[in-house]
């Protein structure tokens, strides 16, 4: 057993072997339904463990809502979809109290918030004032309404996918909405050999169809309690620091990684360590999260635009420069 010393506990040896056969069922799960994307699925399985929430943003028909009713039906959960639409109304997702005019009282009714996995697809067609209904659920595990405060089960993600901010008819996320994200990805185009086996596997009924939980809500929750425990020396830590610090420093960011995204990374990262069967950090493991994690809460400077430059580029260009600890334990 590894004592933490950063106040998050302990995971055993036990708790290491379950994580990972648990993971590799729910990869495997998801793989049977998404043609070759396994590191996508990685990390979605990562910011599972992490108790963190998942952006997907591609074009259309890439399978984006497929990954995340995937993972949704890879465990024996409750899972709600929202279609974020421009008339949607932040009552729709929060919930609304009734007045009951039998007991002459009013009535909480949940809204579509109040599950373990929530599937939130194309999440910038619905107007920034609906979005922000998500602010306080995504990032306290709570929902507040009427000066009421309710509690939403363990474990809780929300899986949202979004369009490129330039297609028709979309509202690009607020800067707090998108810090809320874990991490981000993208889904891209499947090879030519995944296109084929889709076509062949695909062609002819849904996939999701057969496929059945390989976990409960109750399991993942126990093992997301357990990622928790791995230690992470100061000397990980603070690597984490440095490249976030980095960020804002940048000449070529006007906007840096916030302290959350710290927490984020260092708790993506503990995540992806324990998926690798370590009861520690590596700089490894920071570095593999870097991108997903830093790279949507940048934002180009001026000159960076002009000169063409990614704030995905940019993030990596920072995981390049910025010292790697020689002492990581």
């Amino acid at each position: 057993m590894t004592q933490s010393m950063t106040g998050a506990g302990s995971t055993t040896d036990a708790e290491l072997a379950r994580i990972g056969g648990v993971a590799a069922d729910i990869s495997a799960a998801m793989s049977s339904v998404i043609e070759g994307k396994a590191d996508v699925v990685r990390t979605a399985v990562t910011v599972l463990l992490a108790e963190g929430h998942l952006l997907i943003e591609d074009v259309p028909g890439v399978g984006k809502t497929m990954l995340a009713k995937a993972l949704a039906r890879s465990i024996d959960c409750t899972v709600r979809r929202i279609q974020f639409t421009p008339d949607l109304l932040p009552s729709d997702i929060t919930g609304v109290s009734v007045f009951n005019q039998d007991t002459r009282a009013f009535e909480f009714r949940p809204g579509a918030i109040f599950a373990n996995v929530v599937v939130g697809d194309e999440i910038n067609r619905a107007s920034p004032k609906t979005q922000s209904a998500l602010l306080e659920s995504m990032e306290e595990r709570q929902v507040t309404v009427d000066g009421r405060t309710y509690l939403l089960q363990a474990p809780f993600i929300v899986m949202a996918t979004q369009n490129p901010v330039e297609m028709e008819g979309t509202y690009p996320l607020p800067e707090a909405q998108r810090d809320r994200f874990m991490a981000r990805i993208s889904m891209g185009y499947p090879s030519a050999a995944a296109e084929m086996s889709m076509l062949a596997s695909h062609g002819g009924a849904d996939p999701l169809e057969d496929l059945r939980p390989v976990t409960d809500a109750a399991t993942v929750a126990a093992l997301a309690h357990a990622v928790r425990g791995l230690y992470a020396s100061p000397a990980v830590r603070q690597y984490v620091v440095d490249l976030v610090e980095a960020t804002r420093t940048s000449p070529l960011l006007r906007l840096g990684a916030s302290p959350r995204a710290s927490l984020h990374l260092l708790r993506a990262a503990r995540a992806h360590a324990a998926l690798e069967g370590r009861d520690h950090v590596l700089p490894d493991d920071v570095q593999r999260l870097a991108l997903p994690v830093l790279a949507h809460r940048v934002l180009l400077a001026g000159q960076a635009q002009l000169a063409r430059h990614t704030p995905g580029g940019v993030v990596e260009a920072i995981v390049g420069q910025v010292r790697v600890p020689a002492r990581a334990r």
